[in-house]
């Protein structure tokens, strides 16, 4: 990594020490609380982070956590260990040595649609976690983190990944079908993301009621919405143009001021 100056890799490296010790002290908090934890289901998990002592604390916390760990330093080793063996959750980094974990996130994309991937990063303007989305990460976190919330995010994930017992769900003339995520409407099938899968899927589980932009935030992206941030809307926007530009009924409609309802009918 380059730096302009001396004062600019000494703050990078102070900043850099910040993070290491914060996230130390919330394994240590872990460690204290985990006899009071509820238990999780073990996950083969695939880091892939270039920073040694972070990938080594990642490693000791989940692997605390119960889980089976390994770890790659970039992209062509994180690629060949999930060609190799079945992983259960990726948790990438993006500044890798040789690419970046938002090509990473569309190469595996590109293998398998359904295995979950958290991005891990110190990178967390909007457009960076937008990006993150539209390469195929299922959820976004940013250094530093408390290993309590990465631990609930994961518990999450293998959860909406289980398989099934229900095959589809229809509402009015649209079909999303749970074992291959796959959409259609009126019979023409609809290429979603991953999170736009998300998204819709919530809707339809919700349909005909308010649906807040908080609510939407923490159930689809599992994190607080930030006034300040537009991504849910810019998601909702993507989202209208595939299931509802070409249709006569749109099902997407926003209630000014309180936030969204999914319906076949025009609420106003």
């Amino acid at each position: 990594m380059f730096f302009a100056d001396k004062n600019s890799h000494k703050h990078s490296l102070t900043s850099l020490e910040n993070t290491y010790k914060s996230i130390r002290k919330s394994l240590e908090t872990q460690f204290l609380q985990k006899n009071h934890l509820p238990l999780q289901h073990m996950a083969k998990i695939l880091v892939i982070e270039d920073e040694n002592r972070m990938a080594e604390l990642l490693k000791r916390g989940l692997e605390e956590s119960g889980h089976t760990v390994g770890t790659a330093t970039n992209v062509s080793e994180g690629l060949r260990m999930f060609a190799y063996e079945k992983q259960d959750i990726i948790i990438s980094d993006i500044m890798l040595p040789d690419g970046s974990g938002f090509d990473l996130c569309r190469d595996i994309r590109r293998q398998n649609e359904t295995v979950p991937i958290l991005i891990l990063t110190a990178l967390g303007t909007t457009d960076d976690k937008l990006e993150g989305f539209d390469s195929g990460a299922d959820d976004y976190m940013v250094k530093p983190f408390d290993f309590r919330e990465l631990n609930a995010r994961i518990s999450i994930l293998l959860k909406r990944y289980q398989i099934p017992t229900v095959e589809c769900i229809e509402y009015a003339d649209l079909k999303v079908y749970l074992r291959t995520k796959s959409v259609s409407r009126n019979g023409q099938s609809i290429i979603l993301t991953p999170k736009e899968y998300n998204l819709l899927l919530f809707f339809v589980q919700n349909p005909e009621r308010i649906l807040t932009r908080t609510e939407i935030a923490e159930k689809v992206w599992d994190t607080h919405f930030d006034t300040g941030t537009n991504f849910i809307d810019v998601y909702i926007n993507y989202l209208r143009k595939k299931i509802d530009k070409n249709f006569n009924t749109k099902l997407i409609h926003t209630k000014p001021g309180m936030g969204f309802i999914f319906s076949y009918e025009n609420p106003y």
